[in-house]
């Protein structure tokens, strides 16, 4: 992924007059954006531009930030909708055995035996665990992301290897 950058908040309002901004985080570590210096801010990852980070509160409802060269609510405003960005080097290490969503979105799922179940199409935030959605001829079997299916996962290879039990199939 060498170059790509990362989603992890996205602009959603204009936070008084100073240029104060509220952002919604896209991580599941909110906490990662107090050590952050600097983002790229921009509504694609083509589009976005380095900026630094003057200060940085982070809250249960959304995290308030300013950027050093937004100084008024005008200029905020204009980058409502706009995602914040980190590169490779700048994202949150990751225990083992857990993975990004955009490492998993597109891997191949086969079972056991190695018979095609699909691709991972996207990735569910349930309460109790993670849920996978994997894709097959249009139809949509949901994996939970739980040892007793999931056995593997490699992503060099971009597979993951599931145990198929009855009725799984049909969620």
């Amino acid at each position: 992924m060498g170059g790509s950058l990362y989603a992890i908040g996205r602009v959603v309002k204009a936070f008084g007059i100073r240029g104060e901004m509220i952002v919604e985080p896209l991580t599941s570590v909110p906490s990662r954006f107090s050590s952050l210096k600097h983002v790229l801010v921009g509504r694609t990852e083509t589009k976005a531009f380095k900026r630094s980070i003057t200060t940085m509160d982070v809250r249960e409802k959304g995290i308030r930030v300013s950027l050093g060269d937004v100084n008024s609510r005008n200029d905020a405003e204009e980058l409502i909708g706009s995602f914040l960005f980190v590169s490779e080097t700048d994202r949150v290490p990751l225990s083992p055995g857990s993975y990004f969503v955009d490492e998993l979105v597109g891997a191949r799922v086969v079972d056991e035996q190695g018979a095609e179940i699909g691709t991972v199409k996207e990735v569910l935030k349930m309460p109790a665990q993670d849920v996978y959605v994997v894709e097959h001829e249009g139809k949509e079997t949901m994996i939970p992301a739980v040892a007793e299916f999931v056995l593997r996962i490699d992503l060099s290879e971009r597979i993951m290897v599931v145990r198929m039990i009855e009725g799984l199939e049909n969620l």
